[in-house]
């Protein structure tokens, strides 16, 4: 009884903290760039008051759709990083091991080469330039790629996807420098910078695109959160529970295949954010997915839209790419909670 009032005790606050963090990183994110503004300003500008029309410019085109499309992308590579680690059943999985980034990797090197003799943008395709379509169909047909190895009339191996995602990544990165070797020196830039994530592409159909995803992704999570937790019981278990663990595996896959996907199309390779946040919920609120999933979500949006005030704050007026700062802030703080948790498990 004990133990359960303080897990529901550490659940609510944490409810409670994400929740505070995301109206604060929100707020910065909006107040914060190359422009600095109060918020007093951006109240005003967010509630119809008068504000001068270059910053209300600044705001309403450009910070909005951008601090949007920040929290959902941050939010759906938490959730399937998430969602991939009970699939694994490993807290060390995140949405890269499938193979999605890597081939959306080539499919954006491909466009950038290849593609500019159709234009930079496809207007008419909500708003997604012709790399973001690429990049796009590269991460499904890799995930694909990956399904269908994995699956037989036995079902599909979980194991075997694993070491497949491995192997789709590894000739993903070969076609990608054979690539590099051949671009010049402007098209070499332009991979250089995709890979390494950014956000300063956002407008309202692409953040409009990542947020029905996210929605979708939060209407299912109820759904998936107990069958979840089953699986960490073992596949032969959940089956003995009721669980339909094969639909379960598709369903789940087609997920991340088309939150990654979409996430690394809008807005580049964005390193970390789908490992460390689930590991920090994890290690704050326990392993149960019905709570982790969404709590997961509010992490992962806080911690992209912090990361892109840094950004585009560190080095004013010019902007570093998102994907280096998750990075940054990501690979030490993981380091450092490996290393707590072996001192913990030595003690």
């Amino acid at each position: 009884m004990v133990h359960t009032e303080q897990r529901l005790r550490r659940r609510r606050q944490a409810t409670l903290v994400l929740l505070g963090l995301l109206g604060i990183s929100t707020v910065l994110a909006l107040a914060m760039g190359s422009v600095s503004l109060p918020p007093a300003t951006v109240w005003k500008a967010l509630t119809g008051g008068e504000v001068p029309q270059h910053l209300a410019l600044i705001i309403h085109s450009i910070r909005i759709p951008r601090a949007l499309l920040a929290a959902s992308v941050g939010a759906i590579l938490a959730v399937c990083g998430a969602i991939l680690q009970g699939l694994f059943r490993n807290p060390l999985a995140d949405p890269s091991l499938i193979g999605v980034t890597a081939g959306a990797s080539v499919g954006a090197s491909l466009m950038i080469m290849f593609g500019a003799g159709l234009g930079a943008a496809l207007g008419g395709v909500a708003g997604l330039s012709l790399i973001s379509l690429g990049a796009f169909s590269g991460g499904l047909l890799a995930v694909w790629l990956v399904y269908r190895v994995a699956t037989s009339v036995n079902g599909t191996s979980v194991a075997t996807m694993l070491l497949m995602g491995i192997a789709v990544s590894a000739l993903a990165a070969s076609a990608t420098g054979l690539l590099d070797y051949v671009a010049d020196n402007e098209m070499l830039r332009r991979m250089s910078l995709w890979r390494m994530g950014g956000l300063e592409g956002a407008n309202f159909p692409r953040a409009g695109l990542a947020a029905a995803l996210l929605l979708l992704l939060l209407v299912a999570l109820p759904a998936f959160g107990r069958a979840l937790n089953t699986l960490l019981l073992g596949e032969s278990q959940a089956r003995h529970l009721g669980i339909d663990v094969e639909r379960l595996k598709t369903r789940l896959i087609l997920l991340v295949a088309a939150g990654v996907g979409l996430s690394v199309a809008v807005s580049g390779s964005i390193a970390f954010v789908g490992l460390v946040v689930p590991h920090m919920v994890r290690l704050w609120v326990g392993p149960d997915h019905r709570v982790l999933l969404p709590l997961c979500a509010l992490g992962g949006a806080v911690l992209l839209l912090l990361a892109d005030v840094l950004a585009r704050t560190v080095m004013a007026p010019a902007e570093l790419p998102v994907g280096l700062i998750t990075a940054l802030l990501g690979a030490p703080f993981f380091i450092s909670l490996l290393r707590h948790r072996r001192r913990e498990g030595s003690e």
